[in-house]
């Protein structure tokens, strides 16, 4: 039984986007922890620029690209996100279909994908090979049962009736939705890309998200009725929650070149005196 653990191959495939990279990090260094081998998937222009602090990562660990069209600077080359998308779809798909053939072609062929919804046409891919497909969400599970019912027609834009009643969910004004829900005219492109996340996640295998059980249980529970779901979260450094993972004190990848001067000014601080805000990285 060790020996075919040992065997498997996940492939990682996340939005090439700091805060879709880090938590599908940090649930690769678990596999890797557990015999499997994990290569994540970043695109050329990010494998060229990242900042990664290699020797922390485990030995089974490790990272592969593809292109998604704008290998000389990503994102930024176009900067519409629709565009980037679109093309992202067209020449990622081949490249991913191109990087599964290599990796099946050796002594270590792929067994399972696990890939983010922002990039659902990665799961079609999947399954062209007949590979397991599990989707990984970074947002907890409320927020993605709330696009969950935007998607399905269950919950209708614009939202013109409080409280807003969702299974599993307290009783929601529209101030507690998130903003592609409350104002989805304002982004529009990347309302479409939330909402995208969607269309074929029923061949999912299963659905994997960052949050934990405890937190979130009725909603996990409420969703679970629908399709397959496993709470992976926190993504964390494992120093800061169970250690299983050696040296893990961080999150090991950046696209920015770090600023020690914001570091400087925090240890200058009496402990627990700082509050941190994340606004994301989209």
């Amino acid at each position: 039984m060790e020996e075919e653990r040992n065997n498997k191959h996940v492939l990682m495939v996340p939005y090439p986007s700091q805060g879709h990279l880090n938590p599908m990090l940090q649930f690769s260094k678990r596999l890797s922890t557990k015999g499997i081998k994990v290569t994540m998937v970043t695109t050329i222009f990010i494998s060229k620029t990242m900042h990664l602090q290699s020797s922390s990562l485990p030995s089974s660990l490790q990272f592969d690209s593809i292109s998604d069209g704008y290998d000389q600077g990503g994102f930024a080359q176009v900067g519409n996100i629709s565009t980037y998308l679109s093309h992202m779809k067209t020449t990622g798909s081949k490249s991913l279909k191109e990087l599964i053939q290599k990796h099946n072609s050796s002594h270590h062929p792929i067994d399972c994908v696990v890939y983010d919804p922002m990039i659902q046409w990665v799961l079609d891919v999947t399954k062209e090979f007949d590979l397991l497909g599990a989707a990984f969400f970074t947002q907890k599970c409320s927020v993605n049962y709330m696009y969950y019912h935007v998607y399905h027609g269950l919950l209708k834009l614009p939202i013109t009736s409080v409280p807003i009643s969702i299974q599993g969910l307290p009783l929601l004004e529209l101030k507690d939705t998130p903003s592609f829900v409350n104002d989805p005219c304002f982004y529009p492109a990347y309302y479409e890309m939330v909402m995208n996340q969607f269309s074929n996640i029923h061949k999912a295998d299963i659905i994997l998200v960052n949050s934990f059980y405890k937190l979130e249980d009725q909603v996990v529970d409420s969703m679970s009725k629908l399709c397959p779901i496993l709470t992976i979260g926190p993504t964390v450094p494992s120093f800061y929650l169970d250690k299983g993972v050696p040296n893990d004190k961080d999150n090991d990848l950046s696209l920015f070149q770090l600023d020690s001067s914001a570091i400087n000014w925090l240890k200058s601080k009496p402990a627990g005196s700082v509050t941190y805000v994340s606004f994301g990285s989209m």
